[in-house]
């Protein structure tokens, strides 16, 4: 049989929260997106979402998948990608599960949608940066939390009550996960599949997809990202996020005497809003 075709890796499992799904219908998921939306933070997890085939549905996908919006528009994704949004936050049906992506910027009404929606949610995720915008809305509050790579930094900074765990693909405390950058929001996706159907039909769908990366069923394995950067005289450290830059490429800005190299603009605004946090903080 094709899952007997697909060999288990040797490699312990995530802590598992069994979540139910309906008697009947589908699990309606809600990807809530704006201007910037990295592609792959919504549309990985929604591939893994739309190829999930319970054994006797007549091959009808085990979830509801629509996108919202604050209005209609349409969105210019990551890489110029158009998407007309399915609902607005007044017209958008309830979801169980809500995916969060890595975007330009959050507005109140998503922040105030997000909480609202999320308290009947089975499960609120963010992907990538998409973290950013969940703390925003203040539920990550005490709570533990993953991002990209680039970003344990500037997170651990802005949001001191939330744990930043560096090195993670994904972490999921039941109720509230979030995922590594980019990529690591596929492994999340499979997780949550796992969640709800059991491994066995996440790993046949990981199988029907082709997809070969086991970080869904490990969520440590994004331990080559947790060591804490260190830079050199040719690839300084951007001093908000620590992110290493090439002298070449980078933005600099001289303070007090020194040249520093910033990766954005949007990074400078932040260091010289408070410098003092940021040269101060380990």
């Amino acid at each position: 049989s094709e899952l007997n075709a697909v060999s288990q890796p040797a490699v312990p499992p995530a802590d598992i929260h069994p979540l139910k799904p309906p008697d009947k219908g589908m699990i309606p998921v809600a990807f809530v997106i704006s201007a910037g939306a990295v592609v792959i933070d919504f549309c990985g997890p929604w591939e893994v979402f739309q190829d999930v085939i319970v054994p006797g549905t007549m091959g009808t996908s085990a979830f509801d998948l629509y996108t919202v919006g604050e209005t209609l528009d349409p969105i210019k994704a990551s890489g110029g990608l158009q998407i007309v949004p399915d609902h607005t936050f007044q017209t958008a049906p309830q979801p169980k599960v809500i995916v969060i992506p890595a975007q330009n910027n959050s507005s109140p009404a998503m922040l105030d949608w997000i909480r609202k929606a999320s308290k009947n949610a089975d499960l609120t995720m963010s992907v990538c940066t998409g973290a950013i915008v969940l703390a925003n809305t203040g539920l990550l509050a005490g709570k533990t939390a993953t991002t990209h790579h680039d970003s344990y930094r500037t997170m651990a900074l802005q949001y001191p009550d939330i744990h930043i765990q560096r090195g993670a693909r994904f972490v999921d405390d039941g109720h509230l996960a979030s995922s590594g950058g980019l990529s690591s929001g596929i492994d999340l996706a499979f997780h949550v599949v796992e969640r709800y159907y059991g491994r066995d039909l996440a790993t046949l769908t990981a199988y029907r997809m082709e997809y070969q990366g086991k970080g869904w069923q490990n969520p440590d394995s994004n331990v080559a990202y947790a060591p804490i950067p260190t830079g050199t005289a040719e690839h300084p450290l951007c001093p908000v996020c620590w992110m290493k830059l090439s002298k070449d490429m980078a933005m600099p800005v001289e303070y007090q005497g020194k040249t520093l190299y910033f990766c954005s603009q949007a990074h400078i605004d932040l260091f010289m809003a408070s410098p003092a946090k940021f040269l101060n903080a380990k």
